[in-house]
C-alpha cells in the first residue's frame, strides 16, 4: 500500500477543483486530484459548454429563416443530430484533455478513481492512501427527481446530451434555467416541446420584469407553456408517455425530462463519518473562507449549494488558495454577480432586482425599455428585447441591470465591470453609444417609469 503526503488534496476535477489544484501547486505547494468521472466536472461534459453548443445550433432554424427579410433565399434546411452529437464529443474530449494537460502541467498529480475522506487528514482512491495537510471538496452537484408515480420513465438534463435520436414530442418539467434552456433547444431543433411549472412564472429569483417578458417571447417563437401546472403521474403507453396533471390534463410525450434542481454530490465521501457538517439538503457547510467545522477540510462550489455557477466556484478556489498558500485575502464579491440564461431570447442580469433593491434601499428610479432590435425590423420574426435599470434615487448609483434579448449575456458582461466600479447613472448617461446597436439603450435611457 502507497503512502503519500500532499499539501492539498482536491476531491473533484471540475471548474473549481481544477482551478484550485493548478493555483496551489504553481505557489509552491504539493497537490493531488482525485477524479472519478469526468476530467471537467458537470460544466464541461454535460453543462454549460455542450448545453452552450447546442443552442448555437438550435437557433440556425431561425437564422434561416430571418435570412428571407434580408434578400437570401435559403433552400431546404436539414438537420443532422448525429452530426451534431459528434461534433460535440469531439469539442468535449477536447476540453477534457485541456484540463489533464493543465494540471500535469503544474505538477499535480491526477488520481482517476472515487476518494473517500477517511479522516481530517487522510484521504483514499481505491487501496491507496494520502495524507494531506488539508483536504477541499469539490464535488459540485448532480440532477435530482422528486418522488412521484413513474418517476423511472423521467430523465434528467446529463441525458440529454447523449439522445440517440431526438424525439418528436418533449415533455419538460420545471422552471429554472435548464429548463428553460432546453426547451429553447429543443424547439429549435423542431422538437414539438411543451413547458410544465408548478408556479405561477418561470425563473423564480430573477426581476420580476424578466418572468413577466421572457414567457411572451417563448409563446412567440411557438413554444407550448403550462404554467401553474403539477404531473401527478407519468405512465408508459403504446406510443411514448402519458404525463397527467391535477388539472384534469394528459399529455402525451416520447421523452419526459425533469428538470427540477439539483442535489449537491456528497454521498459516500466519507463525510460525515469523519464529522463534516452538512445541511438538510446534504451540501456542506462551511465558513467565510470555505472551511467546514473540521478546519483541515474546506470546500467550494456547488456542493456548498449557496451560489451555483461556475465563475463563482472558480472564483471561491483563487480566495481560498490565496489565503492558505500565498497568505494573501482576495475575497469573493457575491453582491454584483451576473449571470445568464441561454434561453431564446437570452436572459442576462447583474446586480439587484427592483424588488430587493426596494427592500434595502427604499427610494428607488426604474428604467424600462422594450423595442424591437433593428435585426427583427426586417427578418419578419417579430422578437422584442427588453432591458431595465433599477437606480438608487438617493445617490443615483446603478443597482441592477436586467435584460432578455439576444446576446443579453455578452451586453450585461461589459455592463458588470460598470456596476463592479459603483458606476452612478450620471456615469451612464455621459457615456458614448454605439450605434446602431442594442447596448447603445442602457446609456440612453432618459426617463424613469412612474
Amino acid at each position: 500500500m502507497t503512502v503519500d503526503a500532499v499539501d492539498l488534496f482536491v476531491i473533484g476535477a471540475g471548474s473549481g477543483g481544477v482551478r484550485a489544484a493548478r493555483m496551489a501547486a504553481g505557489l509552491g505547494a504539493k497537490v493531488a486530484i482525485a477524479e472519478y468521472r469526468h476530467m471537467g466536472g458537470t460544466c464541461v461534459n454535460v453543462g454549460c459548454v455542450p448545453k452552450k453548443l447546442f443552442v448555437y445550433a438550435s437557433h440556425f432554424r431561425e437564422d434561416f429563416d430571418a435570412a428571407r427579410g434580408f434578400g437570401w433565399s435559403v433552400g431546404e434546411a436539414r438537420f443532422d443530430w448525429s452530426r451534431l452529437l459528434a461534433q460535440k464529443n469531439r469539442e468535449i474530449e477536447r476540453l477534457q484533455g485541456v484540463y489533464s494537460s493543465l494540471l500535469e502541467g503544474s505538477g499535480v498529480e491526477i488520481l482517476p478513481g472515487r476518494a473517500t475522506v477517511l479522516g481530517p487528514h487522510t484521504v483514499a482512491v481505491g487501496e491507496r492512501r494520502i495524507t494531506a495537510e488539508r483536504i477541499l471538496v469539490a464535488t459540485g452537484s448532480r440532477p435530482s427527481v422528486p418522488e412521484f408515480p413513474g418517476k423511472e420513465h423521467a430523465v434528467t438534463s446529463d441525458a440529454m446530451f447523449f439522445l440517440e435520436h431526438l424525439p418528436r414530442r418533449l415533455l419538460i418539467v420545471g422552471g429554472g434555467y435548464i429548463a428553460v434552456e432546453f426547451a429553447g433547444i429543443m424547439h429549435g431543433f423542431g422538437v414539438q416541446t411543451t413547458l410544465v411549472h408548478r408556479g405561477p412564472k418561470l425563473l423564480r429569483g430573477f426581476d420580476e420584469a424578466i418572468r413577466d417578458f421572457l414567457p411572451q417571447e417563448m409563446l412567440r417563437k411557438g413554444l407550448s407553456l403550462r404554467l401553474d401546472t403539477l404531473i401527478e403521474r407519468i405512465e408508459k403507453a403504446k406510443d411514448g408517455y402519458l404525463a397527467y396533471t391535477t388539472g384534469g390534463e394528459t399529455l402525451a410525450a416520447d421523452l419526459v425530462l425533469y428538470a427540477t434542481g439539483r442535489t449537491p454530490n456528497t454521498a459516500d465521501l466519507g463525510l460525515e463519518a469523519v464529522g463534516v457538517a452538512l445541511n438538510e439538503r446534504g451540501a456542506v457547510i462551511v465558513d467565510g473562507d470555505y472551511r467546514t467545522n473540521i478546519p483541515s477540510i474546506h470546500a467550494i462550489g456547488d456542493v456548498t449549494d449557496r451560489v451555483n455557477l461556475t465563475p463563482v466556484a472558480t472564483a471561491e478556489a483563487m480566495a481560498l488558495v490565496n489565503r492558505l498558500f500565498a497568505n494573501r485575502s482576495t475575497p469573493v464579491d457575491y453582491d454584483t454577480i451576473p449571470t445568464a440564461v441561454f434561453s431564446q431570447p437570452n436572459v442576462a442580469t447583474v446586480g439587484l432586482t427592483e424588488a430587493q433593491a426596494r427592500a434595502v434601499h427604499g427610494e428607488i428610479d426604474v428604467y424600462r425599455s422594450i423595442f424591437t432590435p433593428m435585426k427583427h425590423t426586417l427578418s419578419g420574426l417579430g422578437e422584442k428585447t427588453m432591458m431595465k435599470m433599477v437606480v438608487n434615487r438617493q445617490d443615483g448609483k446603478v443597482l441592477g441591470l436586467h435584460m432578455v434579448g439576444p446576446d443579453a449575456g455578452e451586453i450585461i458582461q461589459g455592463m458588470a465591470v460598470a456596476l463592479r466600479a459603483g458606476a452612478t447613472k450620471a456615469v451612464f448617461d455621459s457615456t458614448l453609444g454605439i450605434h446602431p446597436t442594442a447596448a447603445e439603450e442602457f446609456v440612453t435611457m432618459r426617463t424613469p417609469l412612474d
